[in-house]
């Protein structure tokens, strides 16, 4: 999006003449903005405010809602399956181009653990992080209404598993909304409800640094909050999560972070891919060895120039692809224009972290803040970063509402299944798996 957009500047007059066309082809008609996901899932945030309308902000693209099945670069055409590909029977669309960005970021990282397929939740999407809070409350109703000791525990139980920034700030943020919600249950206290973070390696939150990362975990311990270090999850078959120091949680609510790898999308171009998966490219974006492929973000293994060891590529942050993104479409145009080409220079700033509403850790051009001054830091930076003045002005009138009013405590799980009242109303019965309550 970010590339499309500056394009869209940077070839106005072209535009216009026709002389060009940008063709934004995407799964979803909005980019989601994810660092907003766990305030989004705590409720400090709309979930219409964290993700940007392409149509909105790209209005002289052509948008294309589908998914990319395959790429020929040789002869520069793109296959693409659209919402209408099974309905009016055509099959799938033959997109042609003369330059190709491939930014499709990355998807959940899983790995072979026995229940994880049938149990487990991400939280990469907006989708997922609105499903899991209305799920967290819903175990709160759960609990408040079984009289199933053992029900009521599997219910009050929250494991994550990863350490990185999605699994650390959404269980923060969670684990602070529901503690604010206990209080309005009348036999449910925050000491009934049992979090645990599951983490492989000795430490958490890496990208802020080892002293920080202590800090952290000093923090949401001080929480009641279980944290295990050098720790896997096994399995999570019969609803029952198994560690691999022995522990044994029985529990409804099992939230995977634990990485992400590029999307399957870069095995079908056809194009040089490293031993992650990514598109090798150059300093200037563009695929080594390929001419009119260009990439960046997650997907794209770029040459660090700025650290001190050779070899080393951008860590596949949005700090990088948001930079990355820019330079890119300048170095189209200049490609366009037979001009020179741009490498991507970017020193690392730093990184900043939430703990949950008024608790954070920032590592910023090597100072180290902690609780109130680094949360403060990390809603600014994140406030500059969110898309068009529209989507700014919108969240920080929702932060200063949340100062001066209380929490929302509503689920909304029936939006998962919409149909679900009428189908009730019309006689039919709800469907075997499903949510509902009689």
């Amino acid at each position: 999006m970010y590339t499309a957009l500056r394009l869209q500047r940077k070839l106005k007059q072209r535009l216009r003449s026709g002389d060009a066309e940008i063709v934004v082809v995407a799964p979803e008609p909005y980019m989601t903005y994810q660092p907003f996901l766990p305030e989004a899932a705590a409720g400090s945030i709309s979930p219409r405010h964290v993700v940007v309308p392409l149509r909105r902000v790209l209005p002289h693209c052509t948008i294309v809602i589908g998914e990319v099945s395959g790429i020929d670069h040789a002869k520069r055409t793109a296959t693409v399956t659209t919402l209408a590909s099974g309905e009016d029977g055509t099959g799938a669309l033959e997109i042609a181009y003369d330059e190709v960005v491939l930014a499709p970021g990355s998807v959940s990282r899983t790995l072979p653990v026995p229940g994880l397929a049938d149990h487990g939740v991400g939280f990469k999407t907006i989708e997922e992080a609105i499903g899991l809070r209305n799920h967290v409350i819903e175990q709160m109703d759960i609990a408040s209404a079984t009289r199933d000791p053992a029900v009521r525990d599997a219910a009050l139980t929250f494991v994550f598993v990863g350490g990185g920034y999605a699994g650390v700030e959404a269980l923060a943020e969670l684990e602070d909304m529901a503690r604010y919600t206990a209080r309005y249950y009348h036999n449910i206290k925050a000491e009934d409800l049992k979090w645990i973070l599951v983490e492989a390696t000795g430490r958490i939150l890496p990208e802020v640094g080892e002293v920080l990362g202590r800090y952290a975990v000093r923090e949401l311990r001080g929480r009641n909050i279980d944290v295990r270090l050098d720790t896997r999850l096994d399995s999570c078959e019969d609803r029952v999560a198994v560690l691999s120091d022995g522990s044994r949680f029985p529990t409804r609510t099992l939230v995977w972070t634990a990485g992400v790898k590029p999307a399957p999308l870069l095995a079908a171009t056809g194009l040089p891919l490293d031993e992650r998966g990514r598109l090798v490219c150059t300093a200037e974006l563009t695929v080594e060895g390929v001419e009119h492929a260009w990439s960046a973000g997650d997907a794209a293994a770029v040459p660090d120039l700025t650290a001190a060891e050779t070899g080393r590529t951008t860590a596949p942050n949005a700090q990088h692809a948001v930079r990355q993104a820019k330079v890119l479409a300048d170095n189209v145009v200049a490609a366009l224009d037979g001009a020179p080409l741009t490498e991507y220079r970017h020193s690392y700033a730093g990184s900043v972290a939430s703990l949950g509403l008024h608790k954070g850790v920032a590592h910023i051009y090597g100072r180290r803040l902690k609780g109130y001054p680094a949360w403060l830091i990390h809603r600014m930076y994140h406030l500059s970063r969110v898309p068009t003045f529209n989507r700014k002005a919108r969240v920080l009138a929702e932060w200063t509402l949340a100062a001066f009013f209380k929490r929302e405590i509503v689920s909304l799980g029936s939006l998962e299944h919409p149909r679900a009242e009428f189908e009730l109303a019309a006689g039919r019965r709800p469907r075997p798996g499903g949510d509902d309550c009689q």
